[in-house]
């Protein structure tokens, strides 16, 4: 059974990976344009499998979980070319919404 790596693991693979090239890292602006072609990319996906616009035929297959996985290296990319630990930010952003929308919903009862 294969091991799940940490947050922090994958942005170390990913940081090695890029870290082979020359070119490195986008700059912030091409990265931008890439994570909305990947966010462009996956909005295509769920509406072909939710919505009602299915694919042509000429259209690849493709999946949500390969969609997300692109998004994700590219906002991974993003973060790692701007020194942002994403287990550090994503830990700050749970607890400002526990904080901040702790009675915004309806909580389920046990």
């Amino acid at each position: 059974m294969e091991q799940k790596k940490s947050l922090h693991e994958l942005q170390l693979d990913v940081d090695q990976y890029i870290s082979q090239f020359k070119e490195g890292y986008f700059e912030p602006m091409e990265m931008l344009a890439r994570l909305t072609e990947e966010l462009g990319e996956l909005s295509r996906e769920v509406q072909h499998v939710y919505g009602t616009k299915k694919k042509k035929q000429t259209e690849a297959e493709k999946n949500l979980e390969e969609e997300l996985g692109d998004l994700f290296f590219v906002l991974v990319c993003f973060a790692n070319s701007q020194s942002i630990e994403l287990d550090r930010a994503l830990t700050a952003v749970i607890e400002k919404f526990n904080v901040r929308d702790r009675d915004r919903w309806t909580r389920k009862e046990d």
